[in-house]
C-alpha cells in the first residue's frame, strides 16, 4: 500500500443555485481542485452523490462529469452512501491510489437539492432510512433524528436549550467562510425561539437544503511534493456500518458505525482522540453532533452536550468542531458534504483558514455520516512537514 496525499482542493459556494446545473456545479469544483493541484489530466474520477436521480433527473454521473470536465475516456464512477456519499467516494479514490491502480485521482462531491418542492426533497432524503420499517410508517429523516434527540434528553437529563452551543458555534465560524450559506451569528436565545420543525428539533437544530460541490485531487505521497508545495497526507481512511433502522441497533444512542470507523482510523494512523487538533463532524442535526463526539471518543456516553456547554468545541477549545461552519452554518448538500469537510481540514492543515485557523493544527479528522448512522466514514489528515 502506498501513502496517499491530497495535492489540490476546490469548492463552490453553497447556496440555492437555481441557475446552475448539476454538471456545472461539479465542473466548477473539479476545475478549482485541478488548478490548485497544478495538474490537467487524471487517471480516474469518482463522484459522491446521493440524490441526482431523484432530484435532478440524472444518473450516470461518473461519465457525465468526466466528459464535461474535459476528462473523457478515464475511469469514472458515481459512489452512493446516502449523506456519506462524498467521503465514501474519497475512500474509493484513496484505495485506487494506495493500491497502485491509479496515480492521479480527482474526487468530487456534488448535490443539487433546491430545484424541487420541499416535500419532494424530504421524501428523497428519507430514502437513507429503512424503507420497509421506517419510511413506510411515515417517518421522515428529521423525525428519526427527533426521536433520537428526545430519547437522549430523557436518558441523560438534559434540555433542548443545552444543544444551543452547537448552532452558536457553527454560525460563528460560518461568518468567516466565504463558501458558507449562512454567514451570520445566532445566539442561544434565538436558538430557543426558533420555529419548531419536529419536536424537539427546531430550525436552528437543522442543516439546510442547498446546492454545492467540492473536490480534491489525490496522488501518491512520494510524488506529492513534486506536484504541490503544500500536500496533505491521508493518514487514515475507514468505514463502519450499522443497521439502517434505529430499532435494530444495539443501542440507539450509540453510533456503532462511528465507533467502528474511528477506531479503525485511529489504529491506521497510530493516534488517539487526544492527538486530533480539529474534528469536522456531521452536524446535520444537533443530536448528531453530540452522538458523533461520543462515538469518536471525545466525550463519554451522554456527555457530548456537556463538552459543547463547557465551551470546548470552539476554535480555541479542547476539540474544535465545525471550524468553517459545519453542516449547520456552511450548509449540507448531502452528497457533497463529505468533500467539503475534507477541503476544510486541508485549509486548516495548510494554515489557510483565516480568522478560523486552529493554532498549530497538525492532525485533522473528518467524519461523514450516511443516514442516521448506518454508514460512517472517517478520515484523518496530517500536515506534511
Amino acid at each position: 500500500m502506498r501513502d496517499v496525499a491530497i495535492i489540490g482542493a476546490g469548492q463552490v459556494k453553497i447556496d440555492e443555485h437555481w441557475d446552475v446545473s448539476l454538471r456545472h456545479l461539479a465542473f466548477k469544483a473539479v476545475k478549482a481542485a485541478l488548478a490548485d493541484a497544478g495538474v490537467a489530466q487524471v487517471d480516474a474520477l469518482y463522484v459522491g452523490n446521493m440524490l441526482s436521480g431523484e432530484l435532478a433527473g440524472q444518473e450516470h454521473l461518473g461519465a457525465l462529469v468526466a466528459d464535461f470536465a474535459g476528462l473523457r475516456g478515464i475511469e469514472a464512477l458515481k459512489v452512493e452512501a446516502a449523506c456519506g456519499s462524498g467521503a465514501a467516494a474519497l475512500r474509493v479514490g484513496y484505495v485506487a491510489v494506495a493500491g497502485g491502480l491509479a496515480d492521479i485521482v480527482v474526487v468530487v462531491g456534488v448535490e443539487k437539492m433546491t430545484d424541487m418542492l420541499g416535500g419532494d426533497t424530504t421524501a428523497a432524503l428519507a430514502l437513507a432510512a429503512d424503507g420497509e420499517y421506517e419510511t413506510s410508517q411515515g417517518l421522515s429523516f428529521v423525525s428519526v433524528n427527533a426521536l433520537l434527540m428526545r430519547r437522549y434528553m430523557y436518558e441523560y437529563n438534559c434540555t433542548h436549550q443545552d444543544f444551543a452551543p452547537f448552532a452558536v458555534n457553527a454560525h460563528r465560524n460560518a461568518v468567516n467562510n466565504p463558501y458558507a450559506m449562512f454567514r451570520f451569528p445566532v445566539t442561544a436565545d434565538r436558538f430557543v425561539d426558533a420555529k419548531m420543525i419536529c419536536d424537539p428539533i427546531n430550525l436552528l437544530d437543522s442543516s439546510p437544503i442547498c446546492d454545492g460541490a467540492a473536490a480534491v485531487v489525490l496522488a501518491p505521497a512520494e510524488m506529492a511534493r513534486s506536484l504541490n508545495a503544500a500536500p496533505v497526507r491521508i493518514a487514515a481512511s475507514a468505514i463502519g456500518t450499522d443497521a439502517l433502522a434505529i430499532h435494530d441497533r444495539r443501542d440507539p444512542l450509540v453510533l456503532d458505525g462511528g465507533v467502528i470507523s474511528t477506531r479503525r482510523a485511529y489504529e491506521q494512523a497510530g493516534v488517539g482522540p487526544g492527538d486530533i487538533d480539529l474534528f469536522e463532524l456531521h452536524d446535520a442535526f444537533s443530536i448528531m453532533a453530540a452522538l458523533s463526539l461520543e462515538a469518536a471518543g471525545f466525550a463519554e456516553k451522554g456527555q457530548g452536550v456537556r463538552l459543547a456547554l463547557d465551551g470546548e468545541i470552539g476554535i480555541d477549545g479542547k476539540i474544535p468542531v465545525a471550524t468553517m461552519g459545519g453542516l449547520k452554518g456552511r450548509g449540507h448538500p448531502v452528497g457533497a458534504t463529505g468533500i467539503y469537510q475534507i477541503v476544510e481540514v486541508v485549509q486548516q492543515l495548510r494554515g489557510l483558514a483565516g480568522e478560523n485557523q486552529v493554532k498549530n493544527a497538525r492532525l485533522g479528522m473528518a467524519q461523514n455520516i450516511g443516514g442516521s448512522g448506518a454508514t460512517v466514514v472517517t478520515h484523518i489528515l496530517e500536515r506534511v512537514e
